[in-house]
């Protein structure tokens, strides 16, 4: 994780440095959790780590490759090995040693190059997807910014006409004179014509439940995403939102059929306006307006409450379209994703046969 701090002159004797290639794991808590967090430091540039953790490296690249071992450490068969052979303390400790006498197979240097470039070759593809996607999501939000936050929407024919001024068509309303109006409710001005209302004339919200227990192909989302597979589903074409604890307010698009959980909120819009509500609530920044002194926690009665801008249909249309082109692209790119995701788990879960 990057860090703010100023470590300039600080004493890293304290520390623990992990270089390039080497590795590092936390022994703790691994009973507790079922899973040994490890990795391999990929980048030029040394980190700090714990003193509790474990840092270590292999001795003869000759022999292993730390890209192989760190692709048998990614298998979820290593997890639960590494969990069957935690102490019986309550965290479930994990030692050096332990992991020391824990088995893999070791194939020729030739052969664990191969696996690993067929690895590399599909997480290359994995990562130049969430790039691509990302760029996507970055886009769609800057020209929501741009039309309904800065107000500088191209102006369109009719207005123009209205106002006698053709010239104006298409160029950014805001500074090019379009007219504004000072609203009372949002304590701001806005677009003459626009208006301000309650969330719930635009959203209806709705709590999740509890998740069947047999597995199908309709995705479960809760408030930190997809939390595995359902055989039916309870909601369509909606937005998922966090309702409590660290992943309040955190926001999932959902295009198709899907099961909503319990520890979530479906939203979904009241006009068809599915692209143009999903950015109007991640404008709302919903995880600073949570409430509850234990912790964090989203109510329907509190996002049913929240005051938001309206602007005129016209508008909203045309970013409807814009958007939904976008994000057309960016589903196909995630459909795309799923499909690498289940390679690389192939992958990884057939590597004892490829090392044979």
């Amino acid at each position: 994780m990057p860090s703010v701090a100023n470590v300039h002159g600080t004493d890293l004797s304290k520390y623990k440095v992990v270089a390039r290639k080497q590795f590092a794991f936390n022994p703790m808590h691994v009973g507790r959790d079922e899973v040994l967090p490890i990795s391999m430091l990929e980048e030029k540039e040394s980190v700090i780590v714990s003193p509790a953790y474990v840092v270590f490296e292999i001795k003869d690249e000759n022999e292993l490759l730390p890209e192989y071992l760190m692709m048998w450490c990614r298998r979820p068969e290593f997890d639960r090995n590494a969990w069957f052979t935690t102490d019986s303390s309550v965290r479930g400790g994990f030692s050096w040693n332990d992991f020391c006498e824990m088995e893999i197979p070791v194939p020729s240097p030739e052969k664990q190059r191969e696996i690993v470039k067929e690895y590399h070759t599909i997480v290359g593809r994995i990562r130049l997807n969430e790039q691509l996607n990302q760029k996507l999501e970055e886009t769609a939000q800057a020209i929501y910014k741009q039309w309904f936050v800065d107000f500088e929407f191209p102006i369109s024919a009719e207005y123009v006409a209205a106002i006698g001024k053709p010239e104006l068509e298409g160029k950014p309303y805001k500074s090019s004179g379009g007219e504004m109006v000072y609203n009372d409710e949002l304590d701001q001005e806005i677009p003459q014509g626009w208006s301000a209302g309650l969330l719930e004339k635009m959203i209806k919200f709705k709590n999740g439940k509890s998740r069947p227990l047999d597995e199908g192909n309709f995705p479960i989302y809760g408030g930190n995403g997809i939390l595995g597979f359902a055989n039916k589903s309870n909601n369509d074409n909606v937005v998922a939102i966090g309702r409590v604890g660290a992943y309040c307010g955190s926001l999932y698009r959902v295009p198709g059929k899907c099961w909503i959980s319990d520890n979530a909120i479906c939203a979904k819009s009241l006009n068809q306006q599915n692209m143009f509500c999903f950015h109007t609530l991640k404008s709302l920044n919903l995880n600073e307006r949570s409430e509850g002194t234990g912790q964090p926690l989203l109510t329907q009665n509190l996002l049913n409450s929240i005051v938001t801008i309206f602007p005129v249909e016209d508008i909203v249309e045309e970013f409807e379209k814009v958007s939904t082109a976008l994000f057309q692209h960016l589903y196909l790119k995630e459909g795309e994703q799923n499909i690498l995701n289940t390679l690389n788990g192939i992958l990884l879960s057939k590597m004892t046969r490829m090392a044979a």
